[in-house]
């Protein structure tokens, strides 16, 4: 019988040009400014994708898809400190850009990121809450990173 797996869907609206999206997912100056203080990544299909995460944590992914600004997967390495599965841990980047109502202004950048391939099991509880609430609250950064601080209200006279 195939291993149950489970995954995550996290979608945020960014009021940002796709292609500086884009670069924030795959510069490791701008990975160091919303979701991991160290990166390593060779942007290409094929390429590597590197982030400490903490002293704890280390992901190493496969760049399997690699489509500027539109689509980025990863294919994460297996873990050590977790048992040996069949499944793959998969990271799955797609943006997708529309225009944004005029008093809203600029670009609207639509970013969903799908995880999956995590087996259901007590040993990966832990890890499937980190990655999952771990990229929302990431996403919320790369927002407020991307997105211009709106204009303090004027004083009233």
């Amino acid at each position: 019988m195939a291993q149950r797996t489970r995954g995550y869907a996290h979608r945020v609206d960014l009021h940002a040009d796709i292609a500086d999206v884009w670069r924030s997912l795959i510069e490791p100056a701008r990975l160091a400014r919303w979701c991991a203080p160290q990166t390593r990544v060779d942007a290409r299909e094929g390429g590597s994708y590197w982030m400490r995460l903490d002293a704890s944590l280390t992901r190493e992914a496969h760049i399997d898809v690699y489509l500027p600004p539109r689509r980025l997967r990863l294919i994460y390495m297996p873990l050590p400190e977790l048992p040996a599965e069949d499944s793959v841990l998969v990271d799955d980047f797609l943006l997708h850009s529309e225009a944004s109502a005029a008093d809203e202004g600029g670009a609207l950048t639509i970013l969903r990121l799908l995880g999956s391939g995590i087996p259901e099991g007590k040993e990966w509880d832990p890890l499937y809450l980190r990655l999952r609430n771990g990229w929302e609250r990431g996403l919320l950064r790369l927002k407020a990173s991307l997105e211009p601080a709106a204009p303090a209200p004027a004083p009233k006279k």
